[in-house]
């Protein structure tokens, strides 16, 4: 799949954004190594700090599916140039994207970018800095 072919899919599931709030809609694809394509949407709440973004929504439902391998992710919103993940998203990237997976970035105006995680979140915190069990 094409990154504008899985950016078409991010737009589609922009559509399905509850955004009373803010009013900013934003679509997430993701690709599985095994080819399926798992979309979200950002979705607010009246306490705002329990909002979920489209990226972790898509990501979060490829996991909740058993996925372990991402193959690529795009992300469009109405902004004026491509639009960029937030940090907490970042750093749910970080944990499941090979640092050199292709991330598309893109806007309802047809701006766009490819980039990465290790560019996105450089010096990322991953649970190569936890110490596991066996380490104590």
């Amino acid at each position: 799949m094409t990154g504008k072919e899985l950016l078409s899919k991010a737009e589609e599931a922009r559509k399905n954004a509850y955004v009373p709030y803010s009013g900013f809609a934003v679509g997430a694809a993701a690709l599985s190594k095994d080819g399926r394509v798992f979309t979200g949407c950002n979705i607010e709440n009246a306490a705002y700090g329990v909002t979920n973004c489209a990226e972790r929504t898509a990501i979060f439902k490829a996991i909740s599916e058993g996925v372990r391998e991402f193959a690529a992710l795009a992300v469009v919103a109405d902004t004026a140039g491509p639009v960029s993940p937030c940090g907490a998203c970042r750093q749910v990237m970080a944990e499941f994207f090979e640092p050199d997976m292709p991330i598309y970035l893109g806007s309802m105006q047809g701006a766009g970018i490819q980039t990465e995680i290790k560019s996105l979140l450089p010096g990322a915190f991953t649970s190569k800095e936890l110490k596991h069990k066996d380490d104590y």
